[in-house]
């Protein structure tokens, strides 16, 4: 049928229904819509002010009834379009689609009724009976995906059977829907589920009666869950889901368990309190039977293209064994963690970064609520807040302001901190050369910056810490630095550069020292107030590069083989600042003397006593190879590093009296297998003998009747991380980095070699790396899968032989791995071996079985300090979180006073 001969008929209808006058309109053929003026003709403008009867009468009949349709009817079928003008409606067949004010329709086959108002829509069936083109209807973001429809346009009620929707996380399937408005549906029969098939769902809910609010709630009779269609006997009387797009506050449901220790508990209830879209705070309390407790407050915010960060804050109360037994033990542990990263774009002059990670030294250790292997075997914890400014100005200023802290995990915990730092700079500026012009020669080349550093640094336990007892320990100084340098180059290919530096240091904090005779003994007495120390000193180093090429036979594999050399020769020279040394008695008499400066505790250093004059070599090595590479089509050939790196430094004190050369200091490393092996050694080796004592004496170690020189230490380290993905195996080199966020936060390591991080409340979370949707790959067979697998590889080893003892301080070897065993099934472990002290390391066995809608893991430690196990089987989706069953083993607790 053509399109203008359509409208021309559809039109004629429409006159004939409403009995009115209708404007008329453009038909244009190549748009296939249907139009009807949905505002009445306004009345002919009259200039009257009064009117008869019989007027009145003839103005009212020309007034417009309302039409039948509000809007343009957009529509469309693959096969045809059938318009029944004694019935009014629109038939549409195959592939048909229409349009109508807010919704949208598509289906096998549509029958629009514009005298009633209502739409009918419906599959198709084959000859085989087969059904094809399930109707989708939207309006809105609603989306329901029916066997049929009836849809009334004018009431927007409608009636759905078997429909199917999806709100969050749920996929529903009903029955029978019933649409009483926009935002009110009701359902009969129902099945509900976070399964992703939900015509075939590993598990549903099953209820008679659904009220159904779209974005907003679902409130359900009596329901019934249903695990691969065997009803069970898990049921609630009447059920309310949530059904928001934006996070909404409310209570987070406990877990309950036991420990030996602590007798029964409640863990991670609490409430979640859903700020805003860039703000959250989760507040969390666990409770044990024997009166232990613990609080802890999450919070994540972020502002798009701006920043985002976290901030944990835990606290414990631990109560080991009961009230008056010899054993019984109280402590309080605590724990603050943030992190704060701002996006580059977002002001790259200004920048503002934060990574806090500090508490009670023993919190890791003795935690009642994480089992977290790698930060306990970590014996560190390290801060850091800065921001850090540019001043666009001639010449550039870059300031940063920053705090830090350091602190030993153990019994007694040292903390080491800077409250605040302050680093000024000022961009290099060369006086001798004109802006913009070629810097050349010495006297173009010279340079100077300015640089200031400003500390308050502070050393003490964790008794003190933020008590004033740590302030009155603060020391406090500010270094004033002012280098001079300029390069040149001699013999056109020696590099020299030249250069003197300029240093000031103001301290708030000195030390004198007396002998006290009623003590009989030095004492070191703390002056507060200013004090000041100058020094400088100037130096010089030459340098070139050298290049060696080693050819060998065109038709050989390996081609060629080349060393680079950078050897390098320095010198410096520094006065004696023997003005800043006092002496003071070290006995009773005072007849001996001995000197001392008051700046030797600062936190800059002190000025030295003695000059120096010391000349530094240096010499550095790297090789690569080149080998013909059969599969170029250049025939070029490929170059392989052989060393990366290997270095050798020592020093001459020309000034010294003996003992004038230091230990000659080797280091190197490179990376082989396709750089995923890295590897790097070092060793120290001292020309000088050694005494019976152990102390170095002025006599070359070949004089004392042994080699030229003797090895005081070496360390060796390898680490290997590869696998199946890598192009080493011959596939796509696409692995990513196994990183444990959590892991790193608390101080321990980026991989698991120490395990992956448990939380012992909360084990909803994989304790695998892999994408969600790894486990739907296809299985393709027992003799054609494929096994993705990874594994990381650590081997250290520690020589010692500074006073002839001549021992391997340490010998171990680390490894861990993950192996889907199938595509379900997932296996890691973490192990290691000591050679050093014959043992085993720590070892962790990781399980895994993705069902679907479910996972169920299970860890397990065997051996060691920390031994434990944990079962879990639950449903992944967070909203059916509490849906779940889990068994544990938490390692004891060792307490100490």
């Amino acid at each position: 049928m053509h399109t203008k001969i359509f409208h021309i008929v559809f039109l004629s209808i429409f006159i004939c229904a409403i009995n009115t006058s209708v404007y008329s309109q453009d038909l244009k053929p190549k748009k296939q819509s249907l139009q009807i003026d949905s505002q009445p003709n306004t009345t002919p403008k009259t200039v009257d002010t009064v009117m008869d009867s019989t007027a009145v009468k003839k103005q009212d009949s020309l007034i417009k009834k309302p039409p039948l349709l509000d809007g343009i009817v957009y529509r469309k079928a693959k096969d045809y379009e059938k318009l029944d003008q004694k019935k009014k409606q629109l038939t549409l067949y195959n592939e048909a689609e229409i349009k109508y004010l807010d919704f949208e329709l598509t289906a096998g086959k549509i029958v629009y009724d514009f005298a009633k108002g209502e739409i009918y829509a419906g599959r198709l069936k084959d000859s085989l009976g087969n059904y094809s083109q399930n109707p989708v209807f939207k309006q809105g973001d609603d989306v329901i995906e029916p066997d049929s429809i009836r849809y009334n346009t004018k009431s927007r009620k409608a009636m759905v059977w078997n429909s199917r929707t999806q709100q969050s996380e749920f996929r529903i399937k009903a029955e029978v829907s019933k649409k009483q408005n926009d935002s009110v549906y009701f359902m009969q029969n129902v099945r509900f589920t976070t399964a992703k098939d939900i015509e075939n769902p590993e598990y549903y809910f099953k209820t008679r009666k659904i009220k159904f609010v779209p974005n907003k709630k679902v409130v359900t009779g009596v329901t019934n869950m249903v695990i691969a269609d065997v009803p069970t006997p898990i049921g609630l009387p009447f059920a309310f889901f949530p059904m928001s797009k934006q996070a909404e506050s409310g209570f987070i449901i406990p877990t309950f368990g036991d420990t030996n220790q602590q007798g029964y508990y409640i863990q991670n209830g609490g409430y979640y309190f859903a700020i805003s879209d860039k703000l959250d705070l989760n507040v969390l309390g666990d409770y044990y039977t024997n009166g232990s407790y613990a609080l802890r407050a999450e919070s994540s915010y972020a502002q798009r293209y701006k920043y985002s960060g976290r901030v944990n804050v835990r606290y414990e109360n631990q109560i080991f064994s009961e009230l008056g037994l010899p054993d019984y033990q109280r402590s309080t542990q605590y724990n603050i963690q943030w992190s704060h990263t701002q996006d580059q774009k977002s002001n790259p002059s200004s920048r503002f970064s934060a990574s806090v990670n500090l508490g009670s030294g023993q919190y890791f250790t003795q935690s009642l609520n994480n089992n977290n292997i790698g930060s306990r075997l970590n014996n560190q914890m390290n801060s850091s807040v800065t921001y850090s400014k540019t001043f666009e100005s001639v010449p550039q200023v870059n300031m940063t302001l920053g705090a830090t802290h350091s602190q030993t995990t153990g019994d007694q915990s040292i903390i080491n901190m800077t409250l605040p730092t302050l680093q000024l700079s000022v961009d290099r500026v060369y006086p001798f050369s004109k802006e913009g012009a070629a810097k050349k020669g010495f006297i173009k080349n010279i340079n100077l910056s300015y640089n200031l550093r400003g500390e308050n640094r502070v050393n003490t336990t964790e008794e003190k810490f933020f008590k004033s007892e740590m302030f009155d320990d603060l020391n406090t100084g500010i270094q004033h630095s002012i280098p001079i340098t300029t390069n040149f180059k001699v013999f056109k290919h020696f590099s020299v550069s030249t250069g003197a530096s300029y240093n000031e240091v103001w301290y708030m904090n000195t030390v004198e020292k007396n002998f006290d005779l009623n003590e009989n003994q030095v004492v070191t007495t703390r002056v507060n107030g200013f004090d000041s120390f100058r020094t400088y000193n100037v130096n010089a180093n030459i340098g070139t590069t050298i290049y060696g090429t080693f050819n060998f036979n065109k038709d050989s594999k390996l081609q060629a083989i080349r060393h680079l050399m950078t050897p390098k020769i320095g010198y410096t020279y520094s006065p004696s600042f023997e003005k800043y040394y006092d002496t003071y008695a070290i006995d009773a008499l005072g007849t001996t003397m001995a000197d001392y400066t008051r700046f030797e505790t600062g936190i800059f250093g002190s000025p030295g006593k003695s000059y120096s004059n010391i000349v530094t070599f240096g010499l550095g090595n790297s090789f690569e190879a080149k080998v013909r590479d059969d599969e170029s089509e250049t025939g070029e050939p490929k170059k392989i590093m052989l060393l990366s790196n290997l270095n050798f430094s020592t020093s001459y004190d020309i000034s010294a009296d003996s003992l004038a050369w230091a230990p000659l200091v080797i280091s190197g490393g490179t990376t082989v297998l396709n750089d995923q092996m890295n590897i790097n050694f070092g060793a120290t080796l001292d020309p000088y003998a050694i005494d019976n004592n152990g102390r170095r004496m002025d006599m070359f170690n070949i004089d004392n009747g042994g080699s030229l020189f003797r090895m005081t230490s070496a360390n060796m380290t390898v680490g290997w991380s590869f696998s199946s993905k890598d192009a080493l195996f011959g596939n796509e080199n696409n692995s990513k980095d196994r990183a444990n966020e959590q892991n790193v936060l608390n101080g321990g390591r980026p991989d698991d070699l120490f395990g992956r991080a448990t939380d012992l409340g909360d084990n909803r979370q994989t304790l695998f790396d892999d994408d969600e949707d790894d486990g739907d790959r296809a299985f393709g067979g027992f003799y054609n899968a494929k096994l993705p697998w990874d594994l990381v590889f650590a081997y250290s080893l520690t020589y010692g032989n500074r006073n002839r003892e001549s021992e391997i301080t340490n010998n171990s070897v680390m490894v861990s791995g993950n192996v889907e065993i199938t595509p379900k099934w997932k296996f890691g472990f973490s192990s290691g071996y000591d050679f050093a002290n014959k043992g085993v390391t720590f070892t962790q066995l990781r399980f895994e079985r993705d069902l679907m809608s479910w996972r169920m893991n299970f860890s397990w430690v065997p051996l060691g300090d920390y031994t434990s196990w944990g079962f879990f089987i639950g449903i992944k989706s967070s909203m059916l979180s509490d849906l779940k069953w889990e068994k544990k083993s938490v390692p004891d607790k060792r307490y100490r006073n």
